[in-house]
């Protein structure tokens, strides 16, 4: 701060009022405001930083170099003043009689051989050993408006229930923060959320009761757990100082030495953290941060070694499925849009679409925003295409926000016929509108409908019916994994519940001869298999049929007696249940 100072002062220097030194005859430098007065015998202007300027000294007659506030005591050899930074002036040395300099907290312990206080930076003093005098202080890692927004979405996500996807959107889009920021605050946001549980049960082993916590505390305290448990690319120390700097920012000055000490000893500690073992009966549930009651439903739902499988898998890649708007583009336009981005691009699973990686505000990319090309998971895609969608028929899309799967329908139905775009909240029919509109489709025809109302004047009108029903989001849990915690055993009985009420209501539209296709994005048999067993068992009108052509047959070979469950770590797509059903005629 006094470089800044000093870089200010000499810029300012030459202008005002004179007053001249009393004992020296020096005048007094000065660098803000008018000159000083020259001094009585060399001509020179008192040396001045602020206001007035400071009493002289009482053996030299020099004035008191002045920082902050009043001025420091004088020495009790020099006679000069103690030069002060922080707060009260630091003890005076013991054998030179000048005032230990202080930087942080209580006065570092001075060095046995010069008799001169230990440069102090953080935590404890470190021991002089002649080495070199460091003055500057490494960058940061995180820019500071990176880390407040980092801090920001984890509080929304972990205390306000919040979709961490959808926050950093919003976060982004109120700050101004570097494309290279953005993208290491996202990824240390999902990568803390990715493995929460495992960095609590380390944090855990340095707590009395986390649960006393603020939860603010605790966010800040796994942002960086994180970095120095899992992140090799950001050093302990900042992550640790950054950690710091962020609770004192927050107005929680008290809780800066709680924070820094509990860090500190995660630092040493962490080769040695009591780690469940293999066997041990929470050791999925740690190691892969899934809660043990999920686990537990995992394990009734599929083989021992496919529910581990399940449990442990992580796509790291996160690339982005594109898939072209087949209204406006063809397929040599957009293979030659695409050769003009920076992305890396390799081929998805179904025809025609890619996988995108190196993706970033794709929210303002000129042909996004021009409705050229669409944003789909491809299990949302097969849903879709079970549903065999063609020209001029009447379909429903029962659950239809945001209106991905609703826009590629109209598209395969080439801007004809109409599609009914149905969903119980108005702010979420807004994004239909909004979908459509971008893409340019006229056949979409959204509403703000409660699907568990059934509604006559619909009754068996529909060519094709898709249900892609609420659920636990199991099957993408890799990619949005706030999902994990945001579920409870509670929360999937109601899910339960809902889910059979719209397949009994919804498939009362299908005209004979019609389609149902009921999908979610779970892998829990409850939510899937047993859906369509008990539906197909009460509506003997309905028969199973198999998945076309569309869909890759290395994937519809999978298909079950009640469907085809596709699974992330076997099948490298999103974990989506499909089943397509047939009004008998």
């Amino acid at each position: 701060m006094s470089d800044q100072r000093t870089d200010k002062n000499n810029k300012d220097q030459g202008a005002g009022r004179f007053s001249s030194a009393r004992n020296t005859g020096k005048p007094a430098e000065r660098r803000y405001g008018r000159p000083a007065p020259q001094g009585q015998n060399p001509g020179r202007p008192a040396e001045r930083r602020y206001g007035r300027p400071a009493p002289q000294g009482q053996n030299t007659g020099k004035p008191a170099e002045r920082r902050y506030g009043r001025p420091a005591p004088e020495g009790q050899n020099t006679g000069r003043p103690a030069e002060r930074r922080y707060g009260r002036p630091a003890p005076q040395g013991q054998n030179t009689g000048k005032p230990a300099e202080r930087r942080y907290g209580r006065p570092a312990s001075q060095d046995q051989n010069t008799g001169r206080p230990a440069e102090r930076r953080y935590g404890r003093p470190a021991p002089a050993q002649n080495r070199p005098r460091v003055t500057e202080r490494a960058q940061p890692i995180l820019s500071k408006d990176a880390r407040v927004a980092a801090l920001l979405v984890l509080n929304r996500v972990l205390d306000g229930g919040a979709y961490a996807s959808l926050s950093l959107d919003e976060v982004f889009q109120n700050m101004r923060l570097k494309p290279e920021d953005k993208r290491l605050a996202a990824v240390i946001v999902y990568k803390t959320v990715e493995d929460l549980m495992k960095i609590d049960f380390a944090l855990d082993q340095y707590l009395k009761d986390a649960q006393a916590l603020t939860g603010k505390i605790r966010n800040i305290l796994r942002l960086s757990a994180c970095q120095i448990l899992l992140m090799d690319k950001i050093p302990d120390f900042a992550a640790t100082n950054e950690a710091v700097e962020l609770t004192r920012a927050s107005g929680m000055e008290e809780m800066t030495g709680l924070v820094n000490g509990v860090l500190r000893s995660l630092i040493r500690g962490k080769d040695d953290l009591p780690w469940p073992k293999e066997g041990d009966a929470n050791y999925l549930s740690i190691t892969h941060s899934v809660p043990q009651w999920l686990v537990d439903h995992l394990f009734a739902s599929y083989p021992a070694d496919i529910a581990q499988q399940i449990i442990a898998y992580r796509n790291n890649s996160h690339a982005v499925t594109l898939r072209r708007n087949r209204v406006l583009v063809s397929e040599e336009e957009f293979d030659s849009l695409l050769a003009h981005k920076p992305w890396e691009i390799v081929p998805g699973r179904l025809p025609g679409v890619v996988r995108a990686k190196g993706v970033s505000d794709l929210g303002r990319d000129a042909d996004f925003v021009n409705g050229k090309f669409s944003v789909q998971g491809e299990g949302s895609m097969m849903a879709v295409l079970a549903l065999e969608p063609k020209v001029g028929m009447t379909v429903l899309d029962c659950c239809a926000a945001p209106g991905g799967k609703t826009a590629y329908i109209a598209e395969l139905m080439q801007n004809t016929g109409r599609v009914h775009a149905w969903d119980v909240h108005a702010h979420r029919v807004d994004l239909i509108y909004a979908q459509a509109e971008r893409l340019r489709l006229y056949n979409i025809r959204p509403a703000v409908r409660d699907a568990t109302v059934y509604l006559e004047r619909f009754d068996q009108m529909m060519d094709a019916v898709l249900l892609d029903a609420p659920c636990s989001g199991t099957g993408v849990m890799d990619n949005k994994p706030d999902i994990k915690y945001r579920l409870t055993p509670e929360g999937l009985e109601e899910l339960l519940t809902l889910q059979a009420k719209l397949l009994d209501i919804n498939a009362r539209y299908v005209k004979p001869g019609g389609t149902l296709v009921y999908a979610t994005c779970s892998l829990l048999t409850q939510e899937n298999e047993q859906q369509v067993r008990s539906f197909l068992t009460a509506h003997p009108e309905f028969e199973l049929l198999p998945l076309p052509a569309s869909i890759p047959g290395e994937l519809s070979e999978k298909q079950g007696e009640y469907g085809l469950q596709l699974l992330p770590h076997r099948d490298d797509i999103d974990g989506f249940f499909i089943a397509k059903m047939r009004r008998k005629t």
